[in-house]
């Protein structure tokens, strides 16, 4: 090898070795790279699970077991078990279902004595899922029989809301079997015969594996979820009729909230000379009259709450007993009432305003007092505008609501001031008031917008027009008692619904139904669709009803 071959020779060595650690970061790199990534591991697994076997097996007759296990071909969990699980007909003792957390083994562990001859099942709605991906097994089912025969009738129909476009959901749906112990009442005090809730968005229902007979079918919005009506807080629908099957029909109910019967509830001494008596139901008949031996120059006057169901007893002078009776007369209910009397302080006379700040051109200002109000004098009552220029007004006083009512033209973009100088308002114990201020202002027109309304086909009057908002509170409404066009005018911005009340009884109010007296309510129809108001735009429209 001459010196030139020999130096090439090892030149060529030098760079591969200076290029061989190069190469091995560069691979290193990779690997490293590697380690820090994360793999895409294919695509989402959307099957739920799989049921491989049941013991007792799923629509088992002569069931004698207390014990249900449900072998999955993967681990699942359950999903807010006590929202979806229906169990019908309803057992008295919830049973154990496990797991907890995860498990292939879904296993149901019955605490009651199951009836003779009839057909249980557990429907899971959407809480079966699969503990990686959440999966839905959904409406899995399990039936069986303590008798020969799995009963296999079915009844299907759908529930609306009375006043609503929509019923609040869940709704249950509920069968009671019209037998030789059957009365009305039980629908207060049992758990029905059958059971099952509505489909979220179609409000539909359907109740299966059911028995031959007859039955009595209802819908409430259960708020306790123990399958009993409670009129105080459930909604309730019914079909008057009992039901006969084998049946092919399908039934729609109306939920709706019960007008409470007349009760007086136990009063309570509030203040030092106040007695509240709460009460439901109609009082229109109510006298109270006090049965405790009390002096000569004693008196008294009531008034009723504006916001609940409560009558306000004041009386003077004060009384040193430790207890009054009282019997409350309404109508043919007679009631001994007794209040247990307190060493309490006496009241001061405060006054209010009930809708002061923006108000609309026809509003009224409505004051309240928090002790009863006797007398005024208007001359203290002053209405001024921006320009301090006076306004005439008209003062009253609501003695059934203990409300002071002013009441004056207005312009638009105005300002008002009403003032009440002191001595202006004297109450039941002659105390009066200090200098007291309210100011109240008016919009512009253009703010506001109008609707104007033509029927067609109204075949039964009178009817109320309303416009409600989106939490269905009434905005404006029109009593008719012939059809002809209505106008809502000052409406504010917003998205309203509107609606029909068919007016029956001619009252002017719409009326609810009574289960016990198998009384509907009122028929209310919604516009097809709801209506977007602007500002200073005028909406026309045609309600074509059927």
């Amino acid at each position: 090898m001459n010196l030139k071959t020999a130096f090439s020779h090892k030149r060529t060595s030098w760079h591969r070795l200076i290029y061989l650690p190069i190469a091995i970061l560069f691979l290193l790199s990779f690997v490293d790279c590697a380690k820090k990534g994360r793999p895409s591991g294919g695509k989402r697994d959307s099957i739920p699970p799989v049921i491989v076997r049941s013991n007792p097996e799923n629509y088992t007759t002569n069931f004698n077991s207390n014990e249900i296990r449900i072998y999955f071909d993967e681990y699942i969990k359950l999903n807010e078990l006590q929202k979806n699980l229906i169990i019908s007909p309803p057992l008295q003792y919830q049973p154990i279902i496990t797991p907890i957390n995860t498990s292939k083994v879904l296993k149901i562990e019955i605490l009651d004595t199951l009836k003779e001859n009839t057909t249980y099942s557990f429907n899971f709605g959407k809480s079966i899922v699969d503990n990686n991906e959440g999966n839905e097994f959904e409406y899995f089912k399990y039936v069986f029989s303590t008798g020969d025969y799995i009963d296999s009738l079915q009844l299907s129909g759908r529930v609306r809301d009375a006043e609503r476009l929509q019923p609040e959901q869940p709704i249950t749906v509920m069968l009671y079997e019209v037998n030789e112990q059957f009365t009305d009442s039980i629908i207060y005090r049992e758990k029905p015969t059958y059971i099952t809730v509505t489909k979220d968005s179609t409000n539909t229902f359907e109740l299966t594996n059911l028995k031959a007979g007859d039955y009595l079918l209802l819908a409430l919005k259960d708020k306790n979820n123990d399958f009993i009506f409670q009129p105080t807080s459930d909604k309730i629908g019914f079909v008057a009729e009992y039901i006969s099957l084998p049946s092919d029909s399908t039934y729609t109910m109306s939920l709706f909230k019960e007008t409470l019967g007349y009760e007086m509830a136990r009063p309570s001494h509030t203040s030092k000379n106040e007695i509240l008596f709460g009460y439901s139901g109609n009082i229109d008949s109510l006298q109270l009259d006090l049965l405790t031996q009390v002096p000569n120059d004693f008196t008294s006057t009531t008034y009723r709450d504006i916001k609940t169901d409560t009558l306000h007893y004041w009386f003077k002078p004060s009384v040193e007993k430790d207890t009054l009776l009282f019997t409350a007369t309404n109508y043919n209910n007679i009631d001994t009432l007794a209040v247990r009397m307190q060493d309490l302080y006496r009241d001061s006379l405060k006054i209010k305003a009930l809708n002061s700040g923006t108000v609309l051109p026809m509003d009224t200002l409505r004051l309240s007092a928090n002790t009863p109000l006797e007398t005024f004098d208007s001359e203290k009552i002053i209405v001024t505008d921006k320009d301090t220029s006076l306004v005439a007004a008209g003062i009253q006083i609501d003695p059934t609501h203990n409300l002071i009512t002013v009441s004056f033209p207005k312009q638009e973009e105005q300002n008002y001031k009403v003032e009440l100088l002191p001595g202006a308002v004297t109450d039941f114990f002659g105390m009066t008031n200090d200098t007291l201020s309210y100011q109240l202002r008016t919009k512009p027109t253009s703010d506001y917008g109008t609707l104007s309304l033509t029927l067609q086909n109204v075949n039964n009057l009178p009817v109320i027009v309303q416009l409600v908002d989106k939490n269905y509170e009434v905005v404006k409404e029109r009593y008719l008692k012939e059809n002809r066009q209505v106008l809502f005018d000052y409406i504010a911005p917003g998205t309203y619904f509107l609606r029909i009340v068919y007016d029956e009884n001619a009252n002017q109010i719409w009326d609810s139904g009574n289960f016990l007296e198998r009384r509907q309510p009122e028929k209310i129809v919604y516009y097809p669709t709801s209506l977007e108001v602007r500002a200073n735009w005028s909406l026309n429209e045609t309600f074509i009803l059927e």
